[in-house]
């Protein structure tokens, strides 16, 4: 019996068209909704008088920030648009280092923009061009409104450093924490040539629980939270300090499989005691032999890094033992005081060894810490030891000191400072709507729009510092429109002044970066007409 395969029907082709038009239509709103849900999340953050977030793990560790990069890396975003905006935040906090939630707030704001442009018919690739035309111009605009500043300015870095900090949990601690960053990052950099501050290896942020973050100090040298080992009576304080820093283990070998050995006889078993305390010895004496009086011994995983025997052997001869030394600090060690790591007893030699003035123990009000300071001058590294009486505060402060310590490092890749306040958004607003004027056809709509998204910061800010926002914006562009380029909010008096003698400023990077990532994730995301799932 055979059977009849029916043919298979195909729609007309102007009706197909019409069908992937409206699929398009579709997943592009959806698209744009969804990023611009995560923005309004937090839209509230922005600013001096910005709302803080409680964040809550499902393990119950709890996080308090109204920071927009930590806030968006917390959140479980499943639609893939919305994590290009969790991106996007995680973008400007490497690029900037500050300005994550006002990168944020503005995408979501040229994604309004877009949506309507999208309505009215106007194709997203023409859109998505013209916003890019625009970003170029408002990167000219910034460029202009810019002023340059000479790095030997100390002042004006603390202005731009509390600046920074104005809109952290911790902001009433300012004035610990912007000297320390302005100085850690001079400390480290040659205010003539260096073009880049590389923050994980030239500056090590250490926390520990306990005091305040005024106890909060840098130290030109080293810090260590384990303490020191005396379990065997050793030293505490060596001066003229010659530190090794070695690689293996001062504990008995192990066999490579794991076996058993039974003893019958009490001879053999003082016999294996025996060896065990030479072996150890001999571990102990080949330090001793190359004039290390300060040892740093890495963490192992493999057996105990040190035992009470060889640390009693070290007690004896003096030397100071400080354990569990973390793999990853060994490079920011070594850099620091001049010594080479150790990994085999053999190689324990004097030119091996790094030195250093003074390295002591010291009681904190919630346990002790190792301080190593005096270290060779030629070592362009610092150490920064954070203070909280609270594990939430102790966070909030280590990443508001992160924040200080990058926008000094724009600084130094970008020698120029803007006025804050949202006066460079408005500025913004105001030029690029003059010169969409001078442009013809579809793209004078788009880069209209796109330089009306830009009310949105000032908007925001106004709104959170609980002022009436129309009317603040209003005034913000009369007096842009009159030449007054550094008028801004400012959220502590409730009015509009001239942001620039109020101190209230910023590195030209910040706002720079922010157009040009924001510009760029609207673009991606108005190109995208289906998502495709695979397995």
């Amino acid at each position: 019996m055979s059977t009849i395969t029916p043919a298979p029907v195909s729609a007309p082709k102007g009706e197909s068209q019409s069908v992937d038009r409206e699929r398009g239509r579709d997943v592009r709103s959806s698209n744009i909704t969804a990023a611009k849900s995560v923005a309004d999340a937090v839209r509230t953050s922005l600013g001096p008088k910005g709302m803080d977030k409680m964040i809550i793990s499902p393990g119950g560790e709890v996080v308090i920030t109204n920071d927009g990069a930590t806030i968006l890396k917390s959140l479980e975003v499943a639609h893939p648009c919305a994590k290009m905006l969790v991106d996007l935040s995680a973008a400007q906090d490497i690029e900037a280092g500050d300005g994550t939630t006002t990168v944020t707030v503005v995408a979501g704001a040229i994604l309004g923009a877009a949506q309507k442009l999208l309505q009215k018919g106007i194709h997203p690739t023409v859109i998505s061009e013209s916003f890019m035309k625009a970003a170029d111009k408002a990167e000219e605009i910034l460029q202009s409104c810019g002023t340059p500043i000479d790095l030997s300015d100390e002042k004006s870095l603390l202005d731009i450093a509390n600046t920074s900090l104005s809109s952290k949990v911790v902001s009433q601690y300012s004035d610990v924490l912007s000297p320390i960053a302005v100085k850690a990052v001079m400390r480290v950099i040659d205010p003539t040539s260096s073009t880049n501050v590389n923050l994980s290896s030239d500056i090590k942020v250490v926390k520990k629980l306990g005091g305040t973050v005024e106890d909060t100090e840098m130290v030109d040298g080293l810090v260590f939270t384990s303490k020191v080992a005396h379990t065997a009576g050793g030293p505490t304080r060596v001066q003229n300090a010659k530190i090794g820093l070695i690689q293996f283990q001062l504990s008995p070998p192990k066999t490579n499989m794991e076996s058993q050995m039974v003893v019958t006889d009490y001879t053999q078993m003082d016999r294996i005691l025996r060896e065990e305390r030479n072996y150890l010895a001999g571990l102990c004496k080949s330090i001793q032999k190359s004039g290390c009086n300060v040892l740093l011994v890495q963490k192992s995983i493999l057996r105990d890094a040190v035992t009470d025997m060889s640390l009693h052997f070290l007690a004896k001869m003096k030397i100071l033992v400080v354990t569990d030394i973390e793999r990853e600090d060994i490079e920011f060690i070594s850099k620091t005081l001049g010594c080479t790591p150790v990994a085999n007893p053999s190689g324990m030699t004097a030119d091996k060894l790094g030195t250093a003035g003074l390295v002591e123990e010291v009681s904190t009000g919630n346990g002790k810490i190792v301080k190593v300071t005096g270290v060779p001058s030629g070592s362009k590294t610092v150490s920064i030891l954070v203070r909280g009486s609270n594990k939430l505060v102790l966070d909030e402060a280590d990443r508001s000191l992160h924040d200080a310590l990058c926008v000094i490092r724009c600084l130094v890749k970008k020698r120029f400072v803007i006025a804050g306040g949202a006066a460079p958004e408005v500025e913004l607003s105001l030029q690029l709507g003059k010169w969409a004027k001078t442009l013809n056809g579809l793209d004078s709509v788009c880069v209209a729009a796109y330089a009306e998204a830009f009310d949105a910061v000032p908007y925001t800010l106004a709104e959170n510092a609980g002022l009436h926002p129309i009317d603040i914006v209003t005034e913000l562009r009369r007096r842009h429109a009159a030449g007054e380029k550094s008028a801004g909010i400012n959220v502590r008096k409730g009015c509009i002044t001239n942001i620039l003698e109020e101190k209230v400023i910023q590195p030209l990077l910040v706002s720079t970066s922010a157009v040009r990532l924001a510009t760029e994730t609207v673009s991606m995301v108005l190109k995208i007409d289906d998502i495709v799932p695979v397995r």
